[in-house]
């Protein structure tokens, strides 16, 4: 997959997994991960789907309605990514926190529901529910922030409530922080996440 690393300056921080949304790059969310914590390693990710010559992580089939088996298999491409990259710039593979937006956002969501100890902890900028009508790995261990716009046109208040149920109810410890704004993504969404950031790790 095609992504930028940056090594931290300090290694005992998580290594902070950027992915964008829907038509960004490896370096849309590098302003977000200085904000988020300047000392930690970054591995900056880009979609392999294309849309409309827009990258993205996976397939949908219509605006909100997600492509499911496309959905697991550019997951597991992911987790297999992940586990291959920490190997290469020897970062610990139990130590990342992901920071996604929108359609990076749901694809950190799905590592979540997918897989166990994928992540220690997420920043999620607006996701929706990846996957409904399945069991959740164990999230004791995992930590959550979500923001969401009560205005937000494309993922709405019960799509976050839905998300914070589902992911608390397999133990994950989840915050949410609301906004009255729509999907775009705001400085004080990230200043909210940074707070949150800085009393988790």
């Amino acid at each position: 997959m095609k992504h930028i690393f940056k090594k931290g300056s300090d290694p005992a921080k998580p290594t902070l997994l950027l992915l964008h949304g829907t038509g960004g790059t490896e370096q849309d969310l590098l302003p977000l991960a200085e904000i988020i914590d300047p000392t930690a390693s970054i591995l900056s990710v880009r979609g392999n789907i294309s849309e409309n010559g827009m990258p993205r992580f996976f397939r949908r089939l219509a605006e909100g309605v997600f492509d499911e088996e496309d959905l697991i298999f550019r997951t597991k491409e992911l987790h297999e990514f992940l586990s291959k990259a920490s190997e290469e710039y020897q970062f610990n593979q139990n130590n990342i926190v992901a920071l996604g937006y929108s359609n990076g956002a749901n694809i950190a969501g799905s590592l979540l529901f997918h897989y166990k100890d994928s992540l220690k902890g997420a920043i999620l900028h607006h996701p929706m529910v990846p996957r409904r009508g399945i069991d959740l790995p164990d999230l004791n261990s995992v930590s959550v922030f979500i923001s969401a716009g009560h205005n937000d046109p494309l993922c709405t208040e019960q799509e976050t409530i839905d998300l914070e149920g589902l992911l608390s109810s397999s133990g994950a410890d989840v915050t949410v922080h609301w906004e009255n704004n729509g999907h775009q993504l705001t400085r004080s969404e990230v200043e909210a996440a940074k707070v949150w950031y800085e009393k988790t790790y």
